[in-house]
């Protein structure tokens, strides 16, 4: 069979990572009088953002010879982060060790092992609101007591926010121009210093408005436990320039959720934790938003990984026996 000249295929299942669509959601916010659209980052073969960083993480270190085929990559995850890393390491057959915490979601770990991923789970409470600086204490033991291991570090290294100054060229290729504001949910906040980065190198005027969980030590000092997966985090943040974001919005838990229904109720788009916090950021952002403006909302993850908790109506009622979302 003779090939057509344009390809129309890609070369591996790591080439389909990157190029998410770019979604006009008018059903969310009907009576705004704003544009809206969604920038599913669910649709990476991993299910969420984090296939990138994953990949220009280990790409650039590969390039760079830190990492050999007898490597032992050793990360801490929450789930996301993970998933893109199990992907990647099996395709390059490279041994994968992930530090998890009691937060994980079930099926998120067994996407992990199916993928062939060590699974190493901490259960000591960081005093915080979360369990990261515990996972990072693990992360730390098991370097040094493994030869010829590599630490991708997320929440350090470069090449985390480096991967999103595509994301953001990818969105002002979709809709013409960059948009007026970009709302980004926050962990690492790799995501959120690639964006600011790439608008910056563009000489964009999109305003980036960073969405953080209550109780999260990125952007306040009082901390208190948190539920949902993947945002906030017990730690300030190596990448976070506050000069470079334009106002921040915290949700509550009850709000991600909140959020997460009112997503798949409005656009049918079955999304995340973070997602939800990002529609209730926008919502609760509005009034200082000027008619006409144009806004991304970033929708970093799918919300299949999410049923047994976000969208479980037992696990709501567990947990928050008081809401109403």
């Amino acid at each position: 069979m003779q090939l057509t000249q344009t390809k129309q295929f890609a070369d591996n299942i790591l080439a389909c990572i990157g190029n998410t669509p770019l979604v006009k959601m008018d059903k969310l916010f009907p009576d705004l009088p704003m544009a809206i659209f969604g920038k599913l980052e669910m649709l990476n073969p991993g299910g969420s953002i984090k296939d990138r960083s994953a990949k220009h993480i280990l790409d650039c270190a590969m390039q760079a010879g830190l990492i050999n085929k007898d490597s032992v990559i050793i990360e801490s995850t929450s789930g996301n982060m993970g998933i893109g890393l199990a992907r990647i390491c099996h395709y390059h057959g490279l041994k994968l060790m992930l530090v998890t915490d009691p937060h994980i979601n079930p099926l998120a770990e067994k996407i992990l092992k199916t993928f062939g991923a060590e699974i190493v789970k901490v259960d000591k409470h960081d005093g915080k609101g979360g369990y990261l600086n515990s996972r990072l204490e693990k992360v730390a033991e098991l370097l040094h007591n493994t030869p010829n291991s590599f630490w991708p570090d997320q929440y350090h290294n470069a090449d985390n926010p480096a991967a999103h100054r595509q994301t953001f060229r990818e969105i002002v290729q979709s809709m013409g121009a960059a948009p007026d504001y970009l709302f980004v949910p926050t962990s690492t906040c790799g995501t959120l210093r690639g964006f600011a980065d790439a608008i910056a190198e563009q000489h964009a005027l999109t305003k980036v408005i960073a969405v953080d969980a209550e109780g999260s030590l990125i952007f306040q000092d009082k901390a208190k436990p948190r539920m949902i997966p993947g945002m906030g985090a017990s730690r300030k943040s190596h990448f976070l320039d506050m000069q470079q974001i334009h106002d921040v919005v915290h949700v509550s838990d009850e709000e991600c959720i909140a959020g997460c229904r009112h997503l798949l109720d409005t656009e049918s788009i079955l999304a995340g934790g973070s997602s939800g916090a990002v529609v209730m950021a926008i919502k609760k952002y509005m009034a200082n938003v000027e008619n006409d403006a144009t806004i991304v909302a970033l929708i970093p993850d799918s919300g299949e990984r999410y049923l047994d908790s976000v969208y479980s109506e037992e696990w709501i009622q567990k947990h928050f026996p008081s809401s109403t979302y």
